[in-house]
């Protein structure tokens, strides 16, 4: 709610309700920003983490392709076609972006939908319900709109664009292990967003392992050390 603009309205409303109360205070991830404004709203708050990062991040194999950005689309639709990819969710930094991935995707005979802040509710929960039962299996999100996805069984995450904010890998990426399953999170790193990396991989404590494709590997200028191991298709 946060993210999609309505800071302001919830402030609005904690205003107008009595003072003596007890306040309940919700999120996926706790960048410094929600810190700050749960700290405003909030009075001797208690924090209960109900997955704690560290053990979903050992649960899911994670590994990263260095690629041109213009090329990304080509690389993940050749990912796709091992059937291995059962049911994928991409992330992509924006709705124009979700849309273009989409399109380019079915282009290639890869039947696939986007959710995002302009598509209306029926939209997504359409989307949504064709990608659990397994109808449709990709779907490309966005951030804000894949926040209330639950997906039992995910078998992939593709972050086709890297987050800006490294808490946000944490929480895409856990889209793939729940309930205890293990998982695979995919991504996808140009040499723009090797700056990206560099955060993502301090935040988690670890190196995302490298994977070379044959066909569209690029050498970038990595800025921590990550180790690579050497895969085709």
């Amino acid at each position: 709610m946060l993210d999609m603009g309505f800071v302001k309205d919830v402030k609005k409303i904690v205003a107008m309700v009595k003072k003596e109360r007890q306040t309940m205070f919700f999120s996926a991830t706790m960048p410094q920003a929600i810190m700050s404004l749960a700290n405003e709203m909030l009075k001797n708050p208690v924090r209960v983490m109900v997955t704690p990062e560290e053990e979903m991040i050992d649960k899911i194999k994670q590994s990263i392709y260095f690629v041109e950005k213009k090329k990304k689309i080509k690389l993940l639709t050749n990912l796709l076609k091992n059937k291995d990819l059962k049911s994928v969710l991409v992330f992509s930094r924006t709705k124009h972006g979700a849309n273009k991935i989409v399109h380019d995707l079915e282009e290639s005979g890869i039947r696939a939908n986007a959710i995002h802040g302009n598509k209306s509710q029926s939209a997504r929960q359409k989307a949504l319900a064709l990608f659990k039962t397994q109808q449709v299996r990709v779907l490309v999100a966005t951030d804000i709109a894949a926040r209330g996805i639950d997906v039992d069984e995910l078998s992939h995450v593709i972050n086709y664009d890297l987050p800006e904010v490294p808490e946000t890998y944490i929480h895409r990426i856990g889209r793939t292990g729940r309930a205890g399953l293990g998982g695979y999170a995919i991504s996808f790193c140009s040499q723009e967003e090797a700056d990206l990396l560099k955060d993502i991989q301090k935040h988690i404590k670890m190196n995302i392992e490298v994977v070379e494709h044959p066909v569209y590997s690029i050498m970038i200028v990595a800025t921590k050390p990550v180790s690579k191991s050497q895969k085709g298709n």
